[in-house]
């Protein structure tokens, strides 16, 4: 049975995150929100989950580096200088950071990588996603692993092959760019198609998610892989043996 300790336990993912923990046996060793410190909470638990807000990541890894224990990372909307701090707290502990902890989507990149590596860049690639009305960044997190994963495939940067937010005279679509759109309503859960179009052809990649318990199911599963590793970064690709 793992101490298991969520960093934005109030929200909608944390409520679903505690469920998620007795579901699977293990223990919830407690929460902290908006305001509070992460410290005590890391040293009485095993893996600390966080699905806070960006700029409370600096205080979240250092409250893991302190405690010595493995960190899972699931906010959304990092820069650069966050990924560069993850990156720098992975040669001192076991750090898994996604944008989406669903075992699905994990599967799915895998998918759209190939694709993108078999098909070429003749193949055009659009990402499409939709999420509930309240969601404050776009693409989702999710959107952008899938980017990521299509200009791997590709051995591009993705960051100097997108396109996104086009209105009015875009003029041609940009050769070998990567497309994304994303659309907001309702209580989705979140909706996202990898579409790869060639010339009179067309291949859709789907994941839909019913209910964020996926995601947390999937954030406990892999915070008790995580557990004894070694220092690094991790991804979900690891958790599945991918």
């Amino acid at each position: 049975m793992a101490e298991i300790g969520i960093i934005g336990s109030a929200g909608r993912m944390g409520q679903a995150l505690v469920q998620a923990i007795e579901q699977a046996g293990h223990n919830f060793a407690g929460g902290v929100d908006q305001g509070d410190q992460p410290g005590p909470l890391a040293t009485r638990c095993d893996v600390l989950i966080d699905f806070s807000a960006p700029d409370a990541l600096a205080g979240n890894i250092g409250a893991a580096r302190v405690a010595g224990i493995p960190l899972i990372i699931g906010t959304t909307g990092l820069g650069e200088d966050h990924h560069r701090m993850i990156d720098q707290a992975g040669q001192v502990l076991p750090i898994l950071q996604t944008g989406n902890t669903s075992l699905g989507v994990t599967l799915l990149a895998h998918l759209v990588r190939d694709a993108a590596k078999s098909l070429g860049p003749e193949w055009d690639i659009e990402i499409v996603e939709m999420h509930h009305r309240h969601k404050v960044d776009a693409p989702s997190g999710t959107a952008k692993l899938l980017g990521e994963a299509a200009a791997e495939g590709r051995g591009i940067a993705l960051s100097e092959n997108t396109e996104s937010g086009r209105d009015g005279m875009t003029g041609e679509r940009a050769s070998g760019a990567i497309g994304f759109a994303a659309l907001r309503g309702g209580t989705v859960a979140g909706d996202h198609s990898v579409i790869l179009a060639g010339d009179e052809e067309r291949i859709t990649l789907s994941h839909n998610a019913e209910n964020r318990m996926i995601f947390a199911r999937g954030a406990v599963k892999a915070a008790t892989w995580l557990i004894g590793r070694e220092p690094g970064r991790y991804t979900m690709n690891d958790v599945l043996g991918l």
